[in-house]
């Protein structure tokens, strides 16, 4: 059992998780903008500030990155763009954690100030929310996708339940079937 095949598709929570990561990935990539204009150099820790916060051009560099990935899974979109969201949201916010250790220390390469560390706790926080939305909460609507696939007993005489179990369990043998074509022939291509 693969995590991708229990997940559901094409839902309209996926518009959330693209509208998300496409607003998120958007505001990194000013952010770098601004610090590429800005000509640092790359591991310049003078304090130079940009729209409120110290930058340098490796923070620059790495919020142009994450930007790009953001908006990447803003265009495939679904399950892929949620489950992106949460990873990035969680690693802002362990980055948060980490640049307040290492404020006013030698290890600050990338010259977090304080307003650096706050920022990173709340985009990590809204990237991730925008991830979970409609994933985990004890509260979910009986026709979310995800409530569906954790209570099947509940479902079981829904017609439309019935159905997606039906896709979910012809999507996982498709390639079961495939590899066995392939053996059968004894060709080994499939």
């Amino acid at each position: 059992m693969k995590l991708r095949d229990e997940l559901p598709v094409d839902h309209h929570l996926a518009t959330v998780y693209r509208y998300g990561a496409a607003l998120c990935g958007l505001v990194l990539l000013a952010f770098a903008g601004l610090g590429f204009a800005d000509a640092l150099s790359a591991f310049d820790t003078a304090g130079n500030t940009i729209a409120g916060m110290t930058t340098n051009v490796a923070l620059s560099v790495i919020s142009t990155v994450v930007g790009l990935a953001l908006l990447a899974g803003a265009v495939i979109g679904g399950n892929f763009a949620s489950t992106l969201n949460m990873a990035v949201g969680g690693l802002f916010v362990l980055s948060g954690f980490f640049h307040l250790f290492v404020l006013a220390r030698p290890a600050n390469i990338l010259d977090f100030g304080m307003t650096n560390v706050m920022f990173s706790f709340v985009m990590g926080l809204l990237i991730a929310t925008f991830g979970m939305y409609g994933r985990v909460s004890s509260k979910l609507p009986h026709d979310n996708p995800y409530w569906r696939r954790r209570h099947h007993e509940q479902t079981a005489g829904d017609p439309a339940a019935a159905g997606l179990r039906r896709l979910g369990s012809a999507a996982r043998a498709l390639p079961e079937a495939e590899e066995l074509g392939g053996a059968v022939r004894g060709d080994g291509t499939g």
